[in-house]
């Protein structure tokens, strides 16, 4: 017999024979949450459902309404999508490729075309499944075992990726006869797998979930330029010959990677010459900048600068965190705490002003803050604009129409910039975008401001919120879109992040996020940062930059 103690908001302490599954308990409790109970924490450690009880411990329920349940949902939800199209056409191998809204943009990998009727019936199959409710098994298999399944399904990327892994055993999740692997926790059933829609969607199909109501399907909102960028990055992928982490690790082990980053570079330096052209061509006087954290914003600012000034134009660096408001202005979130990230938080109207007045002609002097005080500053940065200066403005507001309101629309010209990560880990698994800043994050928090990993994670989703709210809202009225990402990043990053990783106790709350991420890096194969040249915009997060960053 085993003695659980489940937490709030049960409270109680129950007797459980040995041998119990998880998904037992949950199903008693489910009557005491709205959102599906997706995993389960014993004694902070997360569970999937299907495992049964050992010993003693104290329990807690995971729903999907939380991040980790959210994830393990839309995995699940993936898996019988390759599933439900092994029934319908077993020849048919579907590719995710990325993000897309509230869901994820796949392509067949033979371009076959993409018709209501196919969609149509690959969601009937899915949906037939999930009546079904067949259970999703984890199965333990030797490694050399595992690649040999994996190519009966047609699942190439997958052997080539597990031959860089060292572990002699792997996980793979079974749904009857179909087998796949899959980084992370899976849901326990098909049954549970309710709510997910297919779209048609450019060349391919959008596989969509729910969003904040994790029992309906959120709205198909697409972002097309933001679309069309990561399909231009994953095109610079497959002309290196590098659309996935395995074959990024054979490039490594061939040798190949200088070469890799000196490409990688290239493109980017020919991009920014390009964005730089364009604004020089329009006649634009003012540069908006705006995008999430750890996207690269100051070194691309500073990149963009040195190509408007080989095009004789005289750039003006300007950071709207200049325009704070005073501490003792400053508005205040719902828990009582200084909101900087809010618009509120900046002087708008002097903002506005000082535009307006160098627009003028005028000359204005322009105000520094100072972080440490909490209040502006005037130290005599006197500014006026001739006929070949140019204003770069950077921050997170930069792309809100309210932020410059008094600037002419014709004036403005507005950039987006983003780690769009463009590499795969293979067919049926993608790396999020939000992984790679925050990998980037923690190691530049680390060396410029001594904080701990732990605490990186602990802000991240404080971070993001104020992303989703003051950011995204505004992508598509960009000008331009780059994406900082680069495809040797990973491998670079990984000796400096995996200590960092490690430092964080089990007994943390963000341990779980930690151990994520070093399973992530746990496929890559680790390289040194020798030759990235010191004006590379992956400088401002490992360090060795020629910029002030």
């Amino acid at each position: 017999m085993a003695v659980i103690t489940l937490g709030a908001p049960q409270n109680i302490e129950r007797i459980y024979e040995e041998g119990t599954t998880y998904l037992e308990i949950a199903k008693e409790y489910q009557k005491d949450y709205y959102d599906d109970i997706a995993l389960v924490r014993l004694d902070g450690k997360l569970r999937e459902l299907n495992k049964k009880i050992k010993n003693d411990g104290r329990l807690e329920f995971v729903t999907t309404a939380s991040k980790v349940g959210k994830t393990t949902y839309r995995r699940s939800v993936t898996m019988l999508m390759h599933r439900a199209m092994y029934n319908v056409d077993n020849t048919a191998t579907i590719l995710v490729m990325h993000s897309l809204g509230q869901g994820f943009y796949c392509e067949f990998e033979d371009k076959r075309p993409i018709t209501d009727a196919l969609i149509q019936s690959l969601k009937d199959e899915m949906l037939r499944l999930v009546a079904e409710d067949l259970k999703i098994e984890k199965v333990v298999m030797k490694t050399d075992e595992a690649k040999n399944l994996f190519s009966t399904f047609g699942m190439h990327d997958r052997g080539k990726l597990l031959r860089f892994r060292a572990s002699s055993n792997v996980n793979v999740y079974k749904i009857g006869n179909y087998m796949d692997y899959y980084y992370g926790y899976m849901m326990p059933s098909t049954g549970y797998l309710k709510y997910f829609d297919l779209v048609r969607y450019e060349n391919g199909l959008a596989l969509l979930f729910p969003d904040s109501d994790t029992k309906s399907v959120a709205p198909f909102e697409p972002s097309s330029k933001l679309f069309r960028i990561m399909k231009e990055t994953d095109e610079w992928g497959r002309m290196l010959g590098i659309p996935t982490v395995a074959d990024l690790n054979q490039a490594i082990a061939d040798g190949k990677l200088r070469d890799i980053i000196l490409v990688q570079e290239a493109l980017q330096e020919r991009k920014i010459a390009e964005i730089a052209e364009r604004i020089v061509q329009e006649g634009r006087r003012f540069v908006m900048i705006a995008g999430p954290s750890s996207s690269g914003k100051t070194s691309f600012s500073h990149r963009l600068s040195i190509q408007l000034i080989t095009r004789g134009m005289k750039p003006h660096p300007i950071g709207l965190d200049n325009y704070y408001r005073n501490r003792e202005e400053s508005p205040r979130d719902e828990e009582g705490n200084f909101d900087f990230e809010c618009l509120e938080a900046l002087d708008v109207p002097l903002f506005n002003d000082n535009m307006t007045r160098l627009l003028n002609g005028e000359e204005v002097d322009m105000p520094s803050f100072n972080f440490k005080t909490g209040s502006r500053e005037y130290r005599g940065n006197k500014l006026r604009l001739g006929n070949d200066d140019i204003l770069v403005v950077e921050g997170i507001h930069g792309l809100n129409e309210k932020m410059s309101y008094a600037i002419p629309e014709n004036e403005k010209f507005k950039i987006y910039i983003s780690a769009l990560t463009q590499l795969n880990l293979d067919e049926h698994n993608c790396l999020h975008t939000t992984d790679g800043r925050l990998l980037r994050r923690i190691v530049r928090d680390a060396r410029t401001r001594a904080t701990s990993a732990r605490e990186t994670i602990a802000m991240w989703p404080s971070v993001r919120r104020g992303e989703e709210k003051y950011i995204f809202p505004y992508q598509e009225s960009a000008d331009v879109m780059f994406n900082s990402s680069f495809l040797y990043e990973l491998p670079v990053i990984k000796p400096y992040v995996q200590p960092l990783l490690y430092q964080i106790q089990a007994d943390a709350p963000e341990y779980d996020e930690a151990k994520r991420l070093l399973k992530l890096l746990d496929y890559i194969l680790p390289v040194p940062s020798d030759d990235i040249n010191n004006n590379s915009l992956f400088r401002e997060f490992i360090g060795g930059s020629c910029f002030n960053v």
